[in-house]
């Protein structure tokens, strides 16, 4: 059990706080040199190129769905996993100017959709890339983790302790529930909001700022500044 956490609920207003985000995150890439684009990421294995480039990609998913969800249309998000992965390694190795462009004009091309999205549509149910059943409204909250996130692994130094707290508000008990522990289960206390969450049967307790916790959770920090014996993590979907 969680303690519980606001969430947005006024689409308006989570649509703001996508765009917001997406102009720090492209603010960021513009500012990188051409040779940056081939340095290594945060995430093991790709590049910045491969960043913004599923970065872009991810954008197109969503207006798939919510294609979806406008017309009644099944749209997938993504054709194949292979297709996806495809893609992303087509997409790495182009210049910056070619990145920025597609970054840009995929962004525009979700939030101008989802900006025009009938009220009574924003209902419907799809179905993200892993197969599960969601609202519409939740496609908006999805883009939301993918800038904010990302934004971290450009390694352009925007960090979790840069995130707002309404979004770790919202992330830190979405990564309580999401996270696997390879043995046993943990407490987690959040020493600044008050947060606590429980993983499994607790058999330890890992306390920290509610940002670090939840980096920690999602793979972005191995746990700096948290006190506790921090238990081992499967990686975060």
């Amino acid at each position: 059990m969680t303690s519980d956490a606001p969430q947005l609920t006024d689409t308006a207003a989570q649509l703001d706080t996508v765009a917001a985000a997406t102009e720090r995150l492209f603010t960021a890439a513009a500012a990188l040199r051409e040779a940056d684009v081939v340095e290594p990421s945060l995430l093991p294995g790709w590049t910045r190129g491969h960043l913004l480039a599923h970065l872009s990609r991810n954008a197109d998913s969503l207006v798939n769905l919510l294609l979806w969800a406008r017309t009644g249309i099944e749209t997938p998000q993504y054709a194949s996993q292979y297709l996806r992965e495809a893609d992303i390694e087509a997409g790495a190795p182009r210049a910056l100017r070619e990145q920025l462009e597609d970054l840009s004009a995929s962004a525009e091309r979700w939030l101008a959709l989802a900006r025009v999205m009938p009220a009574d549509r924003w209902s419907t149910v799809v179905r993200n890339r892993q197969g599960g059943e969601i609202p519409a409204t939740r496609v908006l909250w999805m883009r939301l983790l993918e800038v904010e996130i990302h934004h971290v692994d450009l390694a352009v130094g925007y960090s979790p302790a840069d995130w707002s707290p309404e979004f770790v508000a919202r992330l830190l008990p979405q990564s309580i529930a999401e996270v696997r522990p390879a043995t046993g289960g943990f407490t987690v206390t959040a020493t600044d909001t008050g947060y606590t969450g429980t993983v499994g049967v607790p058999d330890t307790t890992v306390s920290g700022t509610a940002a670090d916790l939840t980096a920690w959770l999602i793979g972005r920090s191995p746990g700096t500044g948290l006190s506790g014996d921090l238990p081992d993590l499967a990686a975060w979907k």
